[in-house]
């Protein structure tokens, strides 16, 4: 006889339930354990980094500027006379003395007024020595006209002086030498009056004179500003040194003061630098440069600073101090290193890079298994290759100083 079994599908259920708890445990250890380790730091070889040891001591602030080097003394050679261009008899990069002629321009019309000023000066010249001997002329007439008064005036005199003495004595009536002392003052009046006008003429004879040199004076400076205008066809150099650029061509029409080219001394140079704006509030004037003109450096020291900024940069202008490195030249592109100040004792380390002074960044500082660990770290005040530890990092920690922006997402690294 068949028993019937009681209570079957509740131990099914049971066991089930303590399978699936089983379960459910261990995979919540599983999960817990996995979470609770930390995930492996990706290896990055050490020839990929740049590792730096942070330091303490003295740091030397620089800022780095690129630009050229410019002659201290340029002369642009600008067109004295108007003409054509015939001739050009010198090419940029020659070495030229100041009166060495660089090219040759032609103008018939200048030609022509200095022959014309030529004869107007012949003539002036002419008139003037005929002015002369009129006024000669005339003054001599009026020096005989005063010698004749002058005698008539003493003869005059010395008849009124006899009568005078005769009528006392009863000679010659009275109204007699009464009529020679009237004659006598009359001619004296007379002579008084071609006195003066002798001295009146010979003033306007001094001023028609000055007149007549001061038309031929001007007449021979207008003569000698034609000959120059022709002498300046031939352009010359006007110093000694190098034509850095010749701006006409043959053939070229110019007017006065157009631009013909550019001489300068290529031997007394100076620098033009290009600072950031960021960084040029620290430069000042006689602080000293260091110039690479990628053949060998130079010494200088700042002569200017700009007032304006310009496309994001100020100008600084640098004097060159000792012999400069072969093939230095005008124009030629250079960098410069201005030494702003030194900080004594203060904790640095080489500047990472995209670094700002005065702010908080991440690195990775290295410990001496090879270990990477991401720090915060206060930065202070930077130099061209330096930048000061302010916080998060102490003297003898090593620390990663090149681009980590590939590691962006880690917080470790291993350096091997």
């Amino acid at each position: 006889m068949d028993i019937k079994r009681t209570g079957g599908r509740e131990r099914k259920r049971r066991r089930r339930f303590y399978t699936w708890s089983a379960a459910v445990a261990v995979i919540a250890l599983l999960g817990f354990g996995l979470f609770s380790v930390e995930p492996r730091a990706p290896t990055v070889a050490k020839s990929q980094v740049w590792i730096d040891r942070v330091q303490e001591g003295e740091m030397l602030r620089q800022v780095r500027g690129t630009g050229v080097l410019v002659p201290k003394e340029v002369r642009w050679i600008a067109a004295q006379s108007p003409g054509r261009i015939e001739r050009i008899l010198v090419k940029p990069g020659a070495r030229v003395t100041s009166d060495q002629v660089l090219m040759v321009m032609t103008n018939p019309d200048l030609r022509q007024a200095v022959e014309e000023s030529e004869w107007a000066l012949s003539a002036g010249r002419a008139e003037l020595a005929s002015t002369a001997v009129q006024m000669e002329n005339e003054v001599l007439d009026r020096q005989a006209n005063l010698a004749s008064v002058e005698a008539e005036y003493e003869s005059a005199r010395l008849q009124s002086e006899a009568e005078t003495d005769l009528a006392e004595k009863g000679i010659v009536p009275d109204i007699q030498a009464q009529q020679s002392t009237l004659d006598a003052k009359q001619w004296g009046t007379r002579l008084d009056i071609e006195r003066q006008r002798f001295a009146k003429y010979r003033l306007v004879v001094k001023a028609r004179m000055e007149a007549e040199d001061a038309r031929v004076q001007q007449l021979e400076n207008t003569l000698s500003r034609r000959r120059d205008q022709v002498a300046n066809l031939e352009v010359r150099a006007g110093i000694d040194g190098v034509l850095q650029e010749v701006v006409v061509e043959e053939g070229q029409q110019l007017i006065i003061g157009a631009s013909i080219g550019r001489v300068a001394r290529p031997g007394d140079l100076m620098a033009e630098l290009r600072i950031p704006e960021i960084n040029a509030r620290f430069v000042q004037l006689d602080q000293l440069v260091a110039i690479d003109t990628r053949n060998g450096k130079v010494d200088g020291q700042v002569i200017r600073i700009d007032p304006a900024v310009r496309n994001g940069s100020v100008q600084v202008d640098v004097n060159l101090v000792g012999d400069l490195p072969p093939g230095a030249r005008p124009d030629l592109t250079v960098d410069g290193i201005i030494e702003i100040e030194r900080l004594i004792d203060v904790v640095f380390v080489s500047r990472p890079a995209y670094v700002q002074p005065d702010s908080v960044t991440q690195l990775f500082r290295v410990d001496e298994s090879g270990l990477a660990t991401r720090v915060q770290v206060r930065l202070g005040r930077t130099s061209v290759n330096q930048v000061e530890i302010l916080e998060g990092l102490s003297p003898g920690d090593q620390v990663i100083v090149s681009d980590i922006s590939a590691w962006d997402r880690n917080d470790r690294l291993k350096i091997d």
